[in-house]
């Protein structure tokens, strides 16, 4: 092997949706961990899933099944990182249907998230200022040079690069007039017209075209201008670096908080915010930095809580049930909204609230149920190679456990579940025989252990 089976599970975990036992299994033989960061940083080398496969099984316009064929490129893409990033960039850039009510922008909104999620910071930051789905949601197309509206230029430093305390109240007005201009065009009414996507338009005759000064800079400045600046400030380095590492490395405090709370590894943050100054916070660069360093490495040991998205998606993953297009996914939208996550539909401008956030006492019924049931079923391929490979219940119970546990992903639980799984699988064993139907209750007996695994608390981290 060239490389852990529990490091490679890891990255695969946070860098994207988890890994199947054959997908561990050829990582691990023919790849070094560095290896495998390279290929996930740079995703062009890998085929991308068709878009237009997808629309031929999964057509139409609602939410829930443009979501539905979101939770089909998570499962089964060869660019994971590339889906993780657009789920990063939807949930710091939040945006939601609810307001515009206009599924096309939305949906084009994250396929541009896709596209640049792994370029460079100013390059995401100049899509998301022509982005008509945003420009909508914070009002820059109300944004005019006799009747300026600062919604934009607010978040853009306040919530989207900055932070709290990195600027003045003149700094956002000026970005805010820096802006003007920035507007799409409306698009044609959805029905009876059909499902048309909003194109941005700049119009020089509603820009402002005086002097501002932004940040110490001063000139007839423009939205591109504001951009180039706010992309250099030390400020911006160390917030998107907390974003990060909150994202794939620990849970944060919330971000509202970040101001007068402290990082959780406050060298990792110093870290990541140099490799994003020195190289014009080049993505790549710095998730490079972050995956190969020495506390990514070992922050399997940290907190880090799945999103519900990243819960459903890593389930379906692992039980292999939509590895090929068939009717239903779109129903597992509602799965995430009901544990928290409604995708495409954030709540607010702040996105969702992370980490034990996402847990309470309903949303935790809701995420153990949804888990259990979907290995229940024990005809689904993926639960099948699970079982095929596990062994049986007479053998040593700590040993089936521990290997139940690699295939489902290479998860990691503490001492304490650890041996009351054990525990059960001792009480499967012994229930298996005591019905006298040893051979025909094994595979069902094991398939309990695995709905106890996903049922556990441990499962629910990342």
């Amino acid at each position: 092997m060239k490389s852990d089976r529990f490091e490679i599970a890891h990255i695969m975990r946070r860098a994207g949706f988890g890994a199947t036992p054959a997908e561990l299994d050829v990582l691990t033989e023919e790849k070094t961990y560095e290896e495998i960061v390279d290929d996930l940083v740079n995703p062009e080398r890998f085929p991308e899933i068709d878009p237009l496969f997808v629309e031929r099984y999964y057509g139409g316009e609602p939410v829930a099944v443009y979501v539905g064929k979101w939770l089909y490129r998570m499962i089964n893409t060869q660019r994971p990182l590339e889906e993780k990033m657009a789920i990063f960039l939807h949930h710091i850039y939040p945006v939601a249907w609810g307001k515009s009510e206009h599924g096309p922008s939305i949906y084009a909104q994250i396929d541009m998230f896709r596209r640049v999620g792994l370029t460079d910071f100013k390059t995401i930051l100049l899509e998301l200022s022509r982005d008509p789905a945003m420009i909508f949601w914070l009002d820059n197309n109300e944004n005019h040079k006799d009747e300026i509206n600062e919604n934009y230029g607010r978040e853009l430093l306040e919530l989207f690069t900055m932070g709290i305390g990195a600027y003045t109240e003149d700094d956002i007005k000026s970005a805010s007039r820096a802006f003007t201009g920035w507007t799409f065009r409306q698009p044609l009414s959805l029905y009876p017209m059909g499902h048309h996507q909003a194109v941005f338009e700049y119009l020089p005759e509603d820009h402002d075209d005086g002097e501002k000064t932004f940040l110490g800079h001063t000139g007839n400045l423009n939205g591109e201008d504001i951009i180039d600046i706010i992309v250099k400030q030390p400020a911006t380095a160390r917030f998107i670096s907390r974003h990060l590492y909150n994202f794939f490395v620990e849970d944060e405090p919330q971000v509202p908080s970040w101001s007068i709370e402290p990082p959780r590894d406050e060298a990792a943050i110093q870290q990541l915010s140099k490799v994003f100054l020195e190289s014009n916070g080049n993505m790549r660069a710095v998730l490079k930095e972050m995956f190969t360093s020495d506390w990514f490495k070992n922050s399997i040991d940290k907190k880090k809580v799945k999103s519900p998205a990243e819960l459903v998606a890593g389930v379906l993953k692992q039980t292999g049930e939509f590895r090929y297009p068939k009717p239903g996914i779109h129903d597992f939208a509602g799965a995430a909204a009901v544990m928290g996550q409604n995708l495409l539909n954030p709540p607010t401008v702040e996105g969702w609230h992370t980490g034990h956030e996402w847990i309470d006492s309903g949303t935790l019924s809701e995420r153990v149920n949804f888990a259990s049931k979907q290995f229940k079923d024990t005809s689904k391929p993926g639960i099948q190679e699970i079982l095929q490979r596990a062994g049986s219940l007479d053998e040593d119970p700590a040993g089936l456990v521990s290997r139940c546990l690699d295939l489902m992903g290479g998860i990691r639980v503490s001492e304490e579940t650890h041996r009351s799984l054990v525990e059960y699988a001792k009480e499967l064993n012994t229930i298996a025989k005591g019905s006298g139907n040893e051979g025909d209750q094994q595979e069902v007996d094991v398939s309990n252990l695995l709905q106890m695994i996903v049922s556990t608390v441990d499962y629910q981290f990342a």
